[in-house]
Protein backbone atom coordinates (compact mmCIF):
# COMPACT_ATOMS: atom_id res chain seq x y z
CA UNK A 1 0.00 0.00 0.00
CA UNK A 2 1.25 3.48 -0.97
CA UNK A 3 4.42 1.95 -2.42
CA UNK A 4 4.70 4.57 -5.17
CA UNK A 5 4.04 7.48 -2.80
CA UNK A 6 6.58 6.28 -0.23
CA UNK A 7 9.19 5.62 -2.92
CA UNK A 8 8.73 9.09 -4.42
CA UNK A 9 9.05 10.78 -1.03
CA UNK A 10 12.07 8.63 -0.20
CA UNK A 11 13.67 9.80 -3.45
CA UNK A 12 13.06 13.43 -2.46
CA UNK A 13 14.63 12.76 0.96
CA UNK A 14 17.69 11.20 -0.72
CA UNK A 15 18.08 14.26 -2.92
CA UNK A 16 17.74 16.58 0.08
CA UNK A 17 20.50 14.82 2.00
CA UNK A 18 22.53 14.50 -1.20
CA UNK A 19 22.37 18.26 -1.69
CA UNK A 20 23.63 18.91 1.83
CA UNK A 21 26.44 16.37 1.46
CA UNK A 22 27.46 17.97 -1.84
CA UNK A 23 27.89 21.49 -0.46
CA UNK A 24 31.28 21.12 1.26
CA UNK A 25 33.05 19.03 -1.44
CA UNK A 26 31.62 21.23 -4.22
CA UNK A 27 33.06 24.34 -2.59
CA UNK A 28 36.36 22.55 -1.95
CA UNK A 29 36.82 20.88 -5.35
CA UNK A 30 34.87 23.23 -7.60
CA UNK A 31 31.86 22.21 -9.69
CA UNK A 32 33.72 20.47 -12.53
CA UNK A 33 36.05 18.36 -10.37
CA UNK A 34 33.27 17.44 -7.93
CA UNK A 35 30.94 16.39 -10.74
CA UNK A 36 33.72 14.36 -12.39
CA UNK A 37 34.53 12.39 -9.22
CA UNK A 38 30.85 11.89 -8.41
CA UNK A 39 29.89 10.67 -11.88
CA UNK A 40 32.82 8.25 -12.10
CA UNK A 41 31.82 6.64 -8.80
CA UNK A 42 28.13 6.37 -9.70
CA UNK A 43 28.77 5.18 -13.27
CA UNK A 44 30.81 2.21 -12.01
CA UNK A 45 27.91 1.19 -9.74
CA UNK A 46 25.24 1.58 -12.44
CA UNK A 47 27.28 -0.19 -15.12
CA UNK A 48 27.83 -3.16 -12.81
CA UNK A 49 24.07 -3.33 -12.16
CA UNK A 50 23.34 -3.17 -15.90
CA UNK A 51 25.84 -5.92 -16.71
CA UNK A 52 24.54 -8.17 -13.94
CA UNK A 53 20.86 -7.70 -14.85
CA UNK A 54 21.41 -7.70 -18.62
CA UNK A 55 19.20 -4.63 -19.15
CA UNK A 56 21.69 -3.22 -21.70
CA UNK A 57 19.94 -5.44 -24.26
CA UNK A 58 17.02 -2.98 -24.36
CA UNK A 59 19.29 -0.37 -26.01
CA UNK A 60 19.61 0.02 -29.78
CA UNK A 61 21.79 2.34 -31.88
CA UNK A 62 19.14 5.06 -32.20
CA UNK A 63 18.32 5.11 -28.48
CA UNK A 64 22.04 5.19 -27.61
CA UNK A 65 22.57 8.25 -29.82
CA UNK A 66 19.58 10.09 -28.34
CA UNK A 67 20.55 9.24 -24.75
CA UNK A 68 24.14 10.41 -25.35
CA UNK A 69 22.81 13.76 -26.57
CA UNK A 70 20.59 13.94 -23.49
CA UNK A 71 23.64 13.12 -21.35
CA UNK A 72 25.74 15.94 -22.81
CA UNK A 73 23.02 18.52 -22.20
CA UNK A 74 21.52 17.27 -18.94
CA UNK A 75 24.50 15.84 -17.03
CA UNK A 76 27.77 16.98 -18.61
CA UNK A 77 26.62 20.62 -18.93
CA UNK A 78 23.52 20.74 -16.71
CA UNK A 79 24.91 19.04 -13.61
CA UNK A 80 28.14 21.03 -13.80
CA UNK A 81 26.08 24.24 -13.84
CA UNK A 82 23.93 22.87 -11.01
CA UNK A 83 26.95 22.34 -8.77
CA UNK A 84 28.36 25.71 -9.77
CA UNK A 85 25.07 27.08 -8.42
CA UNK A 86 25.34 24.97 -5.27
CA UNK A 87 28.86 26.26 -4.67
CA UNK A 88 27.64 29.86 -4.79
CA UNK A 89 24.14 29.73 -3.29
CA UNK A 90 23.99 26.66 -1.04
CA UNK A 91 21.58 23.70 -1.14
CA UNK A 92 18.29 25.46 -0.28
CA UNK A 93 18.40 28.14 -2.97
CA UNK A 94 19.81 25.70 -5.51
CA UNK A 95 16.95 23.26 -4.89
CA UNK A 96 14.35 25.97 -5.35
CA UNK A 97 15.95 27.26 -8.56
CA UNK A 98 16.08 23.75 -9.98
CA UNK A 99 12.29 23.37 -9.65
CA UNK A 100 12.00 25.79 -12.58
CA UNK A 101 12.92 22.88 -14.88
CA UNK A 102 9.25 21.82 -14.70
CA UNK A 103 7.78 25.01 -16.23
CA UNK A 104 10.75 25.22 -18.63
CA UNK A 105 9.94 21.72 -19.89
CA UNK A 106 6.34 22.77 -20.45
CA UNK A 107 7.25 26.02 -22.23
CA UNK A 108 9.87 24.40 -24.49
CA UNK A 109 7.44 21.58 -25.29
CA UNK A 110 4.76 24.14 -26.18
CA UNK A 111 6.90 26.23 -28.55
CA UNK A 112 9.00 23.50 -30.19
CA UNK A 113 6.98 20.29 -29.92
CA UNK A 114 3.47 21.67 -30.26
CA UNK A 115 2.39 20.39 -26.84
CA UNK A 116 -0.64 21.94 -25.13
CA UNK A 117 -0.39 24.67 -22.49
CA UNK A 118 -3.57 24.44 -20.37
CA UNK A 119 -4.62 27.05 -17.84
CA UNK A 120 -3.61 24.97 -14.81
CA UNK A 121 -0.08 24.74 -16.24
CA UNK A 122 0.12 28.52 -16.54
CA UNK A 123 -0.97 28.84 -12.89
CA UNK A 124 1.69 26.30 -11.92
CA UNK A 125 4.41 28.23 -13.72
CA UNK A 126 3.40 31.46 -11.99
CA UNK A 127 3.42 29.75 -8.57
CA UNK A 128 6.89 28.31 -9.16
CA UNK A 129 8.29 31.69 -10.21
CA UNK A 130 6.73 33.32 -7.12
CA UNK A 131 8.19 30.61 -4.89
CA UNK A 132 11.64 31.05 -6.42
CA UNK A 133 11.55 34.82 -5.92
CA UNK A 134 10.56 34.42 -2.27
CA UNK A 135 13.03 31.66 -1.43
CA UNK A 136 16.10 32.72 -3.40
CA UNK A 137 16.16 36.37 -2.45
CA UNK A 138 15.32 35.74 1.22
CA UNK A 139 18.27 36.17 3.57
CA UNK A 140 18.16 35.15 7.20
CA UNK A 141 21.01 37.12 8.76
CA UNK A 142 21.05 34.89 11.87
CA UNK A 143 22.18 31.86 9.84
CA UNK A 144 23.73 33.62 6.83
CA UNK A 145 27.24 32.71 8.01
CA UNK A 146 26.49 28.98 8.12
CA UNK A 147 28.05 27.06 5.24
CA UNK A 148 24.64 25.81 4.06
CA UNK A 149 23.16 29.33 3.81
CA UNK A 150 26.29 31.26 2.88
CA UNK A 151 26.40 32.98 -0.50
CA UNK A 152 29.85 32.81 -2.08
CA UNK A 153 30.47 35.15 -4.97
CA UNK A 154 27.80 36.85 -7.04
CA UNK A 155 24.14 36.10 -6.30
CA UNK A 156 23.26 37.10 -9.87
CA UNK A 157 25.78 34.67 -11.39
CA UNK A 158 24.50 31.90 -9.12
CA UNK A 159 20.91 32.54 -10.19
CA UNK A 160 21.89 32.54 -13.88
CA UNK A 161 23.73 29.23 -13.45
CA UNK A 162 20.71 27.83 -11.60
CA UNK A 163 18.28 28.76 -14.37
CA UNK A 164 20.65 27.42 -17.05
CA UNK A 165 21.00 24.10 -15.19
CA UNK A 166 17.21 23.84 -14.98
CA UNK A 167 16.93 24.62 -18.71
CA UNK A 168 19.49 21.91 -19.51
CA UNK A 169 17.49 19.45 -17.43
CA UNK A 170 14.28 20.41 -19.24
CA UNK A 171 15.90 19.97 -22.67
CA UNK A 172 17.46 16.65 -21.64
CA UNK A 173 14.09 15.32 -20.48
CA UNK A 174 12.38 16.34 -23.73
CA UNK A 175 15.15 14.74 -25.80
CA UNK A 176 15.07 11.47 -23.86
CA UNK A 177 11.28 11.23 -23.51
CA UNK A 178 10.53 9.47 -26.86
CA UNK A 179 13.28 6.90 -26.26
CA UNK A 180 12.09 6.13 -22.75
CA UNK A 181 8.53 5.79 -24.03
CA UNK A 182 9.72 3.17 -26.54
CA UNK A 183 10.51 0.69 -23.77
CA UNK A 184 14.21 1.23 -23.04
CA UNK A 185 15.09 0.09 -19.51
CA UNK A 186 15.37 3.11 -17.24
CA UNK A 187 18.39 1.87 -15.29
CA UNK A 188 20.21 1.03 -18.53
CA UNK A 189 19.44 4.52 -19.83
CA UNK A 190 20.65 6.10 -16.59
CA UNK A 191 23.87 4.08 -16.66
CA UNK A 192 24.58 5.06 -20.27
CA UNK A 193 23.92 8.75 -19.61
CA UNK A 194 25.97 8.88 -16.39
CA UNK A 195 28.83 6.82 -17.84
CA UNK A 196 29.11 8.95 -20.97
CA UNK A 197 29.02 12.19 -18.97
CA UNK A 198 31.79 10.85 -16.73
CA UNK A 199 33.92 10.02 -19.79
CA UNK A 200 33.26 13.47 -21.25
CA UNK A 201 34.42 15.18 -18.05
CA UNK A 202 37.48 12.91 -17.93
CA UNK A 203 38.28 13.91 -21.53
CA UNK A 204 37.95 17.62 -20.71
CA UNK A 205 40.29 17.09 -17.78
CA UNK A 206 42.91 15.47 -20.04
CA UNK A 207 42.70 18.43 -22.45
CA UNK A 208 43.53 20.95 -19.72
CA UNK A 209 46.74 22.86 -20.48
CA UNK A 210 47.20 23.68 -16.80
CA UNK A 211 45.98 21.53 -13.92
CA UNK A 212 47.61 23.40 -11.02
CA UNK A 213 44.38 25.07 -9.89
CA UNK A 214 42.43 21.87 -10.44
CA UNK A 215 44.46 20.07 -7.77
CA UNK A 216 44.61 23.05 -5.39
CA UNK A 217 42.44 21.23 -2.84
CA UNK A 218 43.72 17.79 -1.81
CA UNK A 219 41.24 14.94 -2.23
CA UNK A 220 41.00 13.97 1.43
CA UNK A 221 39.21 10.82 2.54
CA UNK A 222 36.41 12.94 4.06
CA UNK A 223 35.79 14.92 0.86
CA UNK A 224 35.83 11.76 -1.26
CA UNK A 225 33.45 10.05 1.17
CA UNK A 226 31.02 13.00 1.03
CA UNK A 227 31.25 13.14 -2.77
CA UNK A 228 30.69 9.42 -3.22
CA UNK A 229 27.82 9.25 -0.73
CA UNK A 230 26.09 12.25 -2.31
CA UNK A 231 26.27 10.53 -5.69
CA UNK A 232 25.04 7.20 -4.33
CA UNK A 233 22.14 8.89 -2.50
CA UNK A 234 21.19 11.27 -5.29
CA UNK A 235 21.76 9.28 -8.47
CA UNK A 236 21.99 5.59 -7.57
CA UNK A 237 19.40 5.27 -4.76
CA UNK A 238 17.30 8.40 -5.40
CA UNK A 239 16.90 7.79 -9.13
CA UNK A 240 16.17 4.09 -8.60
CA UNK A 241 13.44 4.96 -6.09
CA UNK A 242 11.95 7.45 -8.55
CA UNK A 243 11.92 4.88 -11.37
CA UNK A 244 10.32 2.33 -9.03
CA UNK A 245 7.67 4.88 -8.05
CA UNK A 246 6.93 5.67 -11.70
CA UNK A 247 6.46 1.96 -12.36
CA UNK A 248 3.86 1.65 -9.58
CA UNK A 249 1.99 4.95 -9.52
CA UNK A 250 0.61 7.82 -11.63
CA UNK A 251 3.37 9.93 -13.19
CA UNK A 252 1.81 13.23 -12.05
CA UNK A 253 1.55 12.19 -8.40
CA UNK A 254 5.04 10.69 -8.39
CA UNK A 255 6.55 13.78 -10.06
CA UNK A 256 4.93 16.07 -7.50
CA UNK A 257 5.95 14.03 -4.45
CA UNK A 258 9.50 13.57 -5.70
CA UNK A 259 9.75 17.34 -6.20
CA UNK A 260 9.16 18.09 -2.51
CA UNK A 261 12.89 18.19 -1.71
CA UNK A 262 12.87 22.03 -1.44
CA UNK A 263 10.40 21.62 1.45
CA UNK A 264 11.98 18.51 2.97
CA UNK A 265 15.39 20.17 3.06
CA UNK A 266 14.14 22.94 5.37
CA UNK A 267 13.75 20.83 8.55
CA UNK A 268 17.09 19.19 7.73
CA UNK A 269 18.67 22.65 7.54
CA UNK A 270 16.90 23.56 10.77
CA UNK A 271 18.69 20.71 12.53
CA UNK A 272 22.02 21.36 10.80
CA UNK A 273 22.14 25.12 11.42
CA UNK A 274 20.26 25.12 14.76
CA UNK A 275 18.18 28.00 13.37
CA UNK A 276 14.55 27.92 12.20
CA UNK A 277 14.14 28.90 8.52
CA UNK A 278 12.18 32.09 7.89
CA UNK A 279 8.44 31.83 7.11
CA UNK A 280 9.29 33.22 3.66
CA UNK A 281 11.58 30.26 3.01
CA UNK A 282 8.75 27.84 3.90
CA UNK A 283 6.20 29.75 1.80
CA UNK A 284 8.58 29.96 -1.17
CA UNK A 285 9.30 26.22 -1.08
CA UNK A 286 5.59 25.40 -0.67
CA UNK A 287 4.62 27.62 -3.62
CA UNK A 288 7.22 25.97 -5.84
CA UNK A 289 5.98 22.46 -5.01
CA UNK A 290 2.34 23.58 -5.34
CA UNK A 291 3.19 24.95 -8.78
CA UNK A 292 4.62 21.58 -9.82
CA UNK A 293 1.41 19.93 -8.57
CA UNK A 294 -0.66 22.25 -10.79
CA UNK A 295 1.52 21.45 -13.81
CA UNK A 296 1.32 17.67 -13.43
CA UNK A 297 -2.32 17.44 -12.32
CA UNK A 298 -4.84 18.76 -14.88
Amino acid sequence: MYIAECSALAAAICWSFGGLLSTTPTRAFGAERFNRIRLNIVSVILILVILITGTWRTLDLHSVFVLLLSSIIGIFIGDTLLYATLKRLGPRRTGILFTTNAPMTVVVGYFFLGESLPFNTIIGCVLIVAGVLLAVFFRNTSIQKHVFEEIQGSLTVGIIFGFLSALCQALAVLIARPVMASGVDAVAAAGLRVGFAALALDFVFLLRSSRAGYWATPATAKLLWQTGLSGILGMAIGMTLLLYALAHGPAGLVSTLSATSPILILPILWVATKEKPSPRAWVGAFLAVLGIAFIFHP
